[in-house]
C-alpha cells in the first residue's frame, strides 16, 4: 500500500500563516501538519509515499528532505497550482495511482491516529471516512444507506440545509484498491477533465461514479474520532484547541467564553442557560423571519426600550436595553462612585469593573456561604459605602433573599442614602418564581434608589442574542447610561425576540416549573454521590464541594478528557477558602444531567 498527499494548495484564508509557506507547513500545538501525519502514516508500514507540491514547494521538498533522508517520498510537481484545484493536482499523480492500493489524504488535515487505522484495518477495498454532519463542516458531503454504501456525493453547490439530518462530511481520508483506480476511477477522471476542465475537485469524479456505475465504496463512520480540516485562523485554533494536551485544551476552552458549538460532542455544565426555553414553535418562529432580519437595521434604542417595557411590563422610561447584561454592568460601574458593598463568593463582573481599592466586602460565615438581609444590613450599617450589589439567587452559592427580606433591605438602604443594585437573572427560578421579580413598576416606584439588573440570556435560554435589561424609577440614571450606549446596541433578531416574546409567555412559565422539578430530580442524584457535598440552590446550578481525593482542577480536567464535559472549577474565585475544593454544575435537561452524574459516579 501506497498514500498520495495533495499538498499543491496556497492556503489564501490563512492570511500570513501561509505567505510564504504551503498549508501543511501550519505548526498546531508545535508541531507542522505534514510531520504529524508522515508520523501517522509511518505506523502503515507503506512502500512509498506521493506528495503532490506546487505552492511553495520547493520550501516544502528541501524541508522534507532533510528530515526524513530515509523515507521513501516522490514528489509530484503541479505548476498550475494557482489555476486548477484538486482535481488535477490527483491527475498528475494517476500513474501511481494505477500501481498499488492507495491512501488518499489532503495536507491540511488534523486528525486522531484512530481515523488511519480504522481505514487500513477495514474490510473494504474501497472506503471513504466519514463524519456524521456538524456546523463548522464545510465541503463535499455524502449521503448513506443502511449498510454504509455511499449512494451519492454532495457537492457545495447542491448542499440543502433541509437535508443536513442526513449528509454526512468527507474527511478527506480515502481507501482506495488499485482495482477500483485503474478499472474505475482513472477512466472517469480523465473523462471529467476532459469535459470540464482542471479546476475541479477530485470528489467530483467519485460522484459521478456513484450515480451512473457501481462502485462499491463503502462509508467509514469515524464516530467521536477528533479530526479538523483548516483552512483559516479559526479552524487552526480550534484544531490548537481539539488537539491540545488535556490541560492546555482546558484553558483554551475556559478562556474562549464559549462558543462550544465548535467542538462536537462537548457537554456545557459551566454556562448558565435554561434548558426548557425556548420551545421549537418559538424558534420556528424566528427561523420563519430570518432573511428580512438579516438584511434589515435593528431598531434604535428607544423603540427598544419600548419593547423591553412590554417584555416585563413596566415603563419604557425606567428601563435600558444592553447588548447581553454584561454591557450594562459595564456602563453602571463605570458611573458608580464611592465605596461599592459586594458578597464574595458572587458574579464578579461587577467587581471586577470597579477600583479594587473601593470595594467593602461581606464573607458569610458558614459553609454553604448563606447570608439574609440581616446579615447584610448589620454588617454594613457601619460602612460607608454609597452602593450595595446583591445577587439574587447569588452566583455561584445559589443563595437567596425572599421578597419581603428584600423590600427590607431596600427600604434600609434608602434611609441611608445607599443605592441598591440587585442582579436577579435567576430570579425566574426560584421557587415562587416570577412572583419574587422587582420588575414591577411600583416596586420600582416604591424605591428610587433600586437598580434591578436581568440577563435575558440566562433565564430565558437565549445567551446567542445578547440581551439584557436595567430598570430603575431614577430616571436620570437610565437617561444617562442610554446615551452611554450605541444607539443600534443590539441586533434584529434580539429585536424581534422581544416583540414576540408575549406570544410564548405560557410556554415560559411552564419552562420554569419543569426546570424547577428537574433541579430537585438532579439536587437528589448528586446527593446521592458520597464525596459531592450539594449546597441547596433557587438558581440554575449547584455549588458543590468536593470531599474526595481530588482537586476541582483535577475533577474539571477528568470529565473533560474522559467524558468531554466542561463544568465550572471555582478554585481561582474570590471568597473561597484555599484549603477546600468547590465545582460549579448547571442544572441541564433529565438527559445530560443524568450523563454527569453517571460520570461522576466513575471518576472515584
Amino acid at each position: 500500500m501506497q498514500a498520495i498527499i495533495l499538498a499543491a494548495g496556497m492556503g489564501r484564508r490563512l492570511g500570513e500563516f501561509t505567505a510564504d509557506n504551503t498549508k501543511c507547513m501550519l505548526e498546531v500545538n508545535g508541531v507542522r501538519l505534514i510531520d504529524r501525519m508522515l508520523n501517522q502514516l509511518e505506523t502503515l508500514n507503506l512502500d512509498r509515499i506521493i506528495i503532490v507540491t506546487g505552492y511553495e514547494g520547493e520550501k516544502l521538498r528541501n524541508y522534507l528532505n532533510k528530515n526524513y533522508p530515509d523515507k521513501d517520498i516522490i514528489f509530484v510537481n503541479n505548476p498550475i497550482y494557482d489555476k486548477t484545484n484538486n482535481i488535477y493536482s490527483l491527475w498528475l499523480a494517476r500513474g501511481y495511482m494505477a500501481e498499488d492500493d492507495t491512501m488518499l489524504l489532503e495536507s491540511d488535515l488534523i486528525f486522531d491516529d484512530s481515523i488511519l487505522e480504522a481505514a487500513v484495518n477495514s474490510e473494504y477495498p474501497n472506503v471513504a471516512l466519514v463524519a456524521k454532519y456538524q456546523t463548522w463542516m464545510d465541503g463535499t458531503m455524502v449521503r448513506i444507506d443502511d449498510e454504509n454504501n455511499i449512494i451519492n456525493f454532495i457537492p457545495k453547490k447542491a448542499f440543502k440545509y433541509e437535508d443536513v439530518p442526513f449528509y454526512y462530511k468527507t474527511v478527506n481520508v480515502y481507501k482506495f484498491s488499485k482495482e477500483f483506480c485503474k478499472d474505475h476511477y482513472l477512466p472517469f477522471l480523465e473523462a471529467y477533465i476532459k469535459v470540464l476542465g482542471e479546476n475541479e475537485y477530485y470528489e467530483q469524479v467519485l460522484r459521478v461514479i456513484t450515480l451512473i456505475d457501481k462502485a462499491n465504496i463503502k462509508a467509514l463512520p469515524v464516530g467521536n474520532a477528533p479530526w479538523y480540516e483548516i483552512d483559516d485562523v479559526q479552524d487552526l485554533r480550534i484544531a490548537e484547541t481539539i488537539f491540545a494536551t488535556p490541560e492546555e485544551k482546558l484553558k483554551k476552552l475556559q478562556h474562549s467564553f464559549g462558543g462550544y458549538w465548535r467542538y462536537p460532542g462537548l457537554l456545557d455544565f459551566c454556562y448558565l442557560v435554561n434548558p426548557y426555553f425556548p420551545r421549537k414553535r418559538m424558534i420556528d418562529e424566528m427561523k420563519a423571519n430570518f432573511e428580512p432580519l438579516l438584511r434589515d437595521y435593528p431598531s434604535g434604542m428607544g423603540v427598544n426600550s419600548l419593547l423591553a417595557g412590554k417584555y416585563f411590563g413596566i415603563r419604557q422610561k425606567y428601563v435600558v436595553v444592553g447588548n447581553g447584561a454584561a454591557e450594562l454592568i459595564k456602563s453602571l460601574m463605570e458611573r458608580h462612585e464611592g465605596k461599592l458593598g459586594v458578597i464574595y463568593p458572587t458574579f464578579e463582573e461587577y467587581p471586577n469593573r470597579h477600583n479594587t481599592e473601593s470595594l467593602v466586602v461581606f464573607r458569610p460565615g458558614n459553609e454553604n456561604f448563606a447570608y439574609t438581609a440581616d446579615d447584610l444590613i448589620m454588617f454594613f450599617s457601619d460602612k460607608a459605602i454609597t452602593s450595595l450589589l446583591v445577587v439574587n439567587p447569588d452566583n455561584p452559592s445559589g443563595n437567596f433573599i425572599p421578597l419581603q427580606d428584600v423590600y427590607r433591605l431596600a427600604e434600609w438602604t434608602q434611609n441611608k442614602g445607599i443605592r441598591l443594585i440587585i442582579d436577579e437573572s435567576f430570579v425566574d427560578f426560584s421557587d415562587d418564581g416570577f412572583n419574587n421579580t422587582l420588575l414591577l413598576n411600583e416596586r420600582l416606584e416604591a424605591f428610587p434608589n433600586l437598580c434591578v439588573m436581568k440577563s435575558i440570556s440566562k433565564s430565558y435560554g437565549v445567551p446567542g442574542l445578547r440581551l439584557g435589561v436595567l430598570a430603575s424609577a431614577d430616571d436620570k440614571l437610565i437617561s444617562s447610561i442610554k446615551k452611554d450606549l450605541a444607539i443600534w446596541n443590539i441586533n434584529s433578531f434580539a429585536e424581534f425576540y422581544m416583540q414576540i416574546y408575549g406570544k410564548y409567555e405560557k410556554d415560559y412559565a411552564r419552562a420554569c416549573d419543569k426546570f424547577r422539578n428537574e433541579r430537585d430530580i438532579f439536587f437528589n442524584e448528586l446527593n446521592g454521590i458520597s464525596w459531592l457535598r450539594v449546597i441547596p440552590s433557587q438558581a440554575n446550578y449547584f455549588l458543590c464541594e468536593l470531599n474526595g481525593n481530588i482537586s476541582s482542577s483535577e475533577l474539571t480536567l477528568k470529565l473533560l478528557t474522559e467524558n468531554n464535559i466542561l463544568i465550572k472549577d471555582c478554585s481561582e474565585k474570590k471568597g473561597f477558602p484555599k484549603d477546600r475544593q468547590y465545582i460549579r454544575i448547571a442544572i441541564r435537561d433529565r438527559k445530560d444531567n443524568h450523563t454527569l452524574t453517571e460520570a461522576l459516579q466513575k471518576i472515584i
